[in-house]
């Protein structure tokens, strides 16, 4: 029996989205490809469903990459998205020859090697590559790079492409790494290659081309400086990624149920309707569930199905149709119908009269909790960007490209993802009064000043909405510092876990009601995903106690009081109290980029109050007596 050895280079579907996404450079066994658009995508390419998400992007429907067979069947089937070898230039470890590589010299299933040296060693790609804010990539002109320092009338004149990649012992640092010409000998290290503008004093312009376009594809007429960077760098890709929670239809009667008829022709239903979601809007509620014969309950369920349907025509944000949807959905679960994709339950606390002092005071600012059993995400990569993050229609940032760079692209690529969760809201009364606190408004104020100075106001502002509310700062935070707790808790790692924030603010006429709550759950894609670990951390009596040990861990950070007393961190100065050692996740965790954290409207310190500040303290006094009864 013949053994088929697979030695194909393979990528997770999952990965196909974020990091390798289209414009993404991926390092597998020592080789460099860039991920191609999606023209190069096979017509096998699985549908993902998502209308609200298609909606909201304003495209026809996604698509999932294909999922090639293993063992023998993968040798006749082989439609998995392409990537592209870059950089072009490569070099030889042994002899430092540098060699230009075309598409033409790629054989089946086999790494570019040198034919100098005995044994032939594989290439290796050079380390330096060139990106433009407008998104383009290419590779340095290294012949230009070598001559650029050229004395004598033959270097100057020199035509040769033979180059060579030479180490010298002499330092460590970059002026120990040269490129040669191997004719007349030019040469210059790469010492400042990292200068903001060094390569358009050498005459390098951005070529306006992506490494993945076919030769029929005309350039980009762009004039932005390149910039050199190591392939490896931050800012070489910028994924621009959205992702839904997949909501089936609210349960309900019909619209032509005559209890539904009733109440639609109340005189005081456009009064409701206008006010939903604010505390008047219970009265009106009462009187019209008391005056159609109906429970307020009935009323609440036609009331909230109405107030969806006007978000889904909303000319506002298209993220806010989205957090409505889950919001509502979260809130009141029983009004869901549980499906194979989204199984929610409501869950209690549970604290006891004879609790202690903090698990009452968290019980007080608790509104409810929600363990999801089952929950489908779908995530859906629009395009990327290079050496700046893209910023939506501000011009700071960089352009943002699209995943087909050829024409609009009608569909875009993405991936859909199976796990659990835990949502918890807050009481909306405690958090009102918390954020009508002067210290409290004050402090928000300064964040959202610098906010509006960010090249990321945009992109920040579709998750914010259009004010910067302190419960959105303090519920992010909280996020994230439940993420880390559950790392220690649950079992899954917090790379496998991602949070979602329900605090959005809405536009002054808007009848949306307020939100107010985190939904952490698992999007590893894999059976990590469905450990069951983040249900059981939801069900008394675990969570209230998860809840005071994030608390009282939010409390210690090994960089205060450098931390504790940050007027800004992070780019663009859009966090406060919050680095790495105490708050910060992994940017798979996060939605917003790690920004708008800040300890201090958690937990409080001397001049502002935090929201569960006393819940904190609390803790700590249990904690002192205890140690001072032992």
């Amino acid at each position: 029996m013949t053994t088929v050895k697979d030695i194909r280079r393979k990528v997770r579907r999952t990965q196909t989205i974020v990091p390798f996404g289209v414009g993404g450079i991926l390092d597998l066994r020592g080789e460099s490809f860039v991920a191609a658009d999606i023209r190069s995508w096979a017509r096998t390419a699985e549908r993902v469903e998502s209308p609200r998400l298609a909606a909201k992007l304003r495209v026809d429907d996604f698509r999932s990459a294909p999922v090639v067979p293993a063992g023998k069947a993968a040798y006749t089937s082989r439609n998995g998205p392409t990537y592209v070898r870059f950089p072009k230039w490569l070099f030889c470890p042994l002899c430092r020859a540098m060699a230009f590589w075309k598409t033409s010299l790629e054989e089946k299933d086999r790494v570019p090697t040198c034919g100098r040296c005995p044994g032939r060693p594989k290439l290796a790609p050079m380390r330096f590559i060139q990106i433009c804010r407008d998104g383009h990539l290419a590779d340095i002109n290294w012949f230009r790079w070598a001559h650029s320092t050229s004395e004598g009338h033959d270097q100057r004149q020199c035509r040769s492409g033979r180059l060579q990649f030479l180490a010298t012992p002499e330092s460590s640092g970059l002026e120990a790494l040269h490129v040669v010409c191997e004719t007349c000998r030019a040469r210059r290290d790469l010492s400042g290659i990292s200068h903001k503008n060094i390569l358009r004093k050498l005459g390098m312009i951005c070529p306006g081309t992506h490494p993945w376009q076919y030769d029929s594809d005309e350039p980009d007429s762009c004039e932005e400086t390149p910039q050199a960077v190591q392939r490896g760098a931050a800012n070489v890709y910028f994924p621009v990624v959205h992702s839904a929670i997949d909501i089936p239809a609210p349960s309900g009667p019909s619209e032509d149920d005559p209890a539904v008829r009733s109440v639609v022709d109340s005189r005081f239903w456009p009064d409701y309707r206008e006010r939903y979601g604010s505390p008047v809007a219970d009265n009106f509620r009462a009187i019209i569930a008391a005056e159609c014969g109906v429970t307020e309950e009935f009323v609440e369920a036609i009331g909230r199905r109405a107030s969806e349907q006007v978000a889904a025509s909303s000319p506002f944000g298209s993220d806010e149709h989205l957090s409505i949807a889950e919001w509502a959905a979260f809130s009141d679960p029983e009004s869901v119908p549980g499906s194979k994709t989204f199984s929610v339950r409501r869950m209690r606390l549970a604290i006891a009269g004879t609790a202690p002092q903090s698990m009452q005071e968290m019980d007080r600012r608790v509104a409810s909790v929600v363990v999801a059993e089952r929950v489908r995400e779908v995530r859906a990569l629009e395009g990327f960007s290079r050496y700046e993050p893209s910023s939506g229609d501000n011009d700071e940032g960089g352009r943002l490209v699209s995943v087909d760079t050829a024409r609009r692209a009608k569909w875009l690529p993405a991936v859909e993802t199976y796990g659990e969760g835990i949502f918890v809201s807050l009481d909306e009364e405690r958090l009102s009064a918390w954020e009508r606190l002067e210290p409290v408004r004050c402090w928000t104020r300064r964040i959202e000043r610098d906010l509006d100075a960010s090249f990321k106001v945009d992109r920040l502002r579709d998750k914010s909405g259009p004010v910067l509310l302190p419960r959105f700062v303090m519920l992010h935070t909280l996020a994230h510092h439940f993420i880390r707790q559950l790392s220690y808790d649950s079992g899954y790692n917090a790379a496998s876990l991602r949070e979602r924030v329900y605090a959005r603010s809405h536009p002054t006429d808007s009848t949306y009601p307020p939100q107010a709550g985190v939904f952490i759950y698992t999007a590893a894609g894999d059976t990590e995903g469905t450990l069951g670990g983040l249900v059981r951390q939801g069900r008394p009596p675990y969570l209230g106690e998860t809840l005071i040990r994030l608390l009282e861990s939010a409390q210690w950070c090994s960089q205060d009081p450098l931390c504790a007393d940050s007027t800004g961190r992070s780019l663009a100065n859009l966090n406060r109290a919050a680095c790495h050692a105490c708050t910060l996740l992994p940017e798979t965790c996060c939605e917003i980029d790690n920004s708008l954290l800040d300890r201090t409207l958690l937990i409080g310190d001397s001049e502002i109050p935090g929201f569960f500040q006393k819940v904190l303290r609390a803790a700590l006094l249990e904690s002192a007596e205890a140690v001072e009864g032992s």
